[in-house]
């Protein structure tokens, strides 16, 4: 009788059912990191548009829940972890497939480190260390470590990193709410110490502060908004994946509406948009600030609730830009061992720590150059997230094309609805380039080749795409012999045979 062998094979993909609805609804939230959006935005915005903050939130929720419409109905016809990579390529062709993976995958390069900073920062300061908290050298080893142990729980398993994300977000939401609780009962207490506003409905009014000054808030807008998709990247691991990853990212869109106008209000009735327009440069900052006006000396809540929301989204913005080079790995248009799965946990193990190693990278030789460096670098997040939104917006309706006109349904949510979403980030887009060609527009304040560093770094990168895409395109052709597609009637919803 012949002995067995163990199956050494390597696996087929990713691991089937790994997490449910709720779990990918909580990894779509932690993404956005709320918490850190909101200290990091309510300032400027604010310095912006005064009161009518709220209304700004509220006006750039729109242009997500189009895209988020997007998502939905292109998860539907393909399940694949590369979302906008795979789904752009699928109706418009892989060039323009590749870009819109790049584009998810800098963006995590970009914004990993900071959050990791942000983690570690807050929770110093939290323990009373804030002497540890301004010294560089255990900062920076202390981000690399929590950069190092969020990518391992991401390499362990998609299960444990749900069971983690699970508790920081209770942890985050809980502490947010208790100082949105404590600063409306002390305005309505008079027993504020800063010059309280007292709330009103016209603060959701986004037109109330004029036209320039929302475009301006809408940009920040889509930054706080910005993450919520990572629950789309879990397809491939989520139960019921046709559906639920998809519902996950729009529910994800409107929890976070609810959760930054309740929170935007609090802080502008509690410090009153005077206070908040002063303390702006101080970004997220401000709400240690807050906290210990607020809170005294339960200010470590809110330090905490920072904390905790730098600390989830460091571990779920390394998932897009992992499987997203995962899905351009098995398509060829990157090289194979980025698409190696764990034989044991059955996650993308090779990508993962590529993206780590990246961010850790970037990280430490920015943060050599300055801290305002590193922030100008986040601000060039805006061009990337804009681009890739758009293209998944512009590429559902080109998808479905041939389908628009069989439902109102159709027109509406698959067709109208993304384009408009499409149309609003290539605005914004534009508008952002015009105002990062400003250099006083930068955190530095200093010009790089006549414009704002944010600017040079956001068309570095993308040039950076151009020119490896190009090369790869030599070296690997097997990709670009794909052409665009349509829609399946079978998949498309509410179709009918005639």
């Amino acid at each position: 009788m012949a002995e067995a062998t163990e199956d050494t094979s390597p696996p087929e993909g990713l691991k089937p059912d790994a997490i449910g609805f709720v779990d990918a609804l909580v990894i779509g939230l932690n993404a956005t990191s709320p918490a850190y959006s909101l200290a990091a935005a309510i300032g400027p915005v604010v310095a912006l548009v005064g009161v009518y903050a709220p209304g700004v939130m509220l006006a750039s929720f729109v242009p997500m829940l189009l895209i988020a419409s997007a998502f939905y109905y292109l998860n539907r016809v393909d399940q694949d972890c590369g979302t906008t990579f795979s789904w752009v390529t699928r109706a418009m062709g892989p060039w323009a497939g590749w870009l819109g993976g790049w584009a998810i995958t800098m963006t995590g390069v970009l914004v990993i480190g900071s959050l990791a900073d942000v983690a570690v920062t807050f929770a110093l300061m939290a323990f009373g260390l804030d002497s540890w908290a301004e010294n560089e050298l255990v900062r920076q080893t202390l981000t690399v470590l929590v950069i190092l142990g969020m990518t391992a729980l991401c390499v362990i398993g998609t299960e444990v990193s749900a069971r983690v994300q699970n508790a920081l977000i209770l942890a985050q939401v809980a502490c947010l709410l208790a100082f949105a609780v404590v600063a409306i009962y002390r305005v309505y207490a008079d027993t504020g110490s800063l010059d309280a506003a007292d709330p009103a409905f016209s603060w959701l009014n986004p037109f109330g502060a004029g036209g320039a000054e929302l475009t301006a808030g809408l940009l920040l807008g889509v930054f706080i908004y910005w993450g919520w998709e990572s629950a789309v990247n879990l397809t491939e691991e989520v139960e019921n994946s046709a559906t639920a990853p998809g519902k996950a990212g729009v529910w994800s869109t409107v929890i976070l509406l609810v959760t930054y106008v309740s929170v935007a209000y609090a802080v502008v009735a509690y410090a009153g948009p005077a206070y908040l327009s002063e303390n702006a440069s101080e970004e997220e900052f401000i709400f240690a600030l807050l906290a210990d006006e607020a809170m005294g000396t339960w200010d470590w809540v809110v330090l905490l609730a920072v904390s905790t929301s730098g600390l989830a989204s460091t571990q779920t913005t390394i998932i897009p830009a992992s499987r997203t080079a995962l899905s351009m790995a098995r398509r060829h248009a990157l090289p194979a061992h980025f698409g190696h799965i764990n034989h044991r946990f059955r996650t993308p193990d090779v990508s993962t720590w590529w993206v780590a190693a990246i961010a850790i990278a970037w990280y430490l030789v920015v943060r050599q150059i300055s801290e305002n460096a590193l922030f100008d670098s986040l601000t060039a997040l805006s061009l990337l997230i804009a681009f890739y939104y758009a293209l998944t917006g512009l590429a559902c309706a080109v998808y479905y094309r041939r389908h628009l006109t069989e439902s109102l349904h159709n027109f509406l949510l698959i067709g109208l609805g993304p384009l408009v979403g499409a149309g609003l980030l290539a605005w914004l887009l534009v508008e952002s380039v015009g105002d990062m060609s400003d250099p006083a527009n930068s955190y530095s304040g200093v010009s790089w080749f006549g414009v704002g560093p944010p600017l040079v770094i956001g068309i570095g990168i993308t040039l950076a795409g151009v020119i490896l895409m190009v090369v790869w395109r030599f070296m690997s052709p097997a990709f670009w012999s794909e052409r665009p597609e349509v829609a399946d009637p079978a998949l498309v919803p509410g179709h009918k045979e005639p």
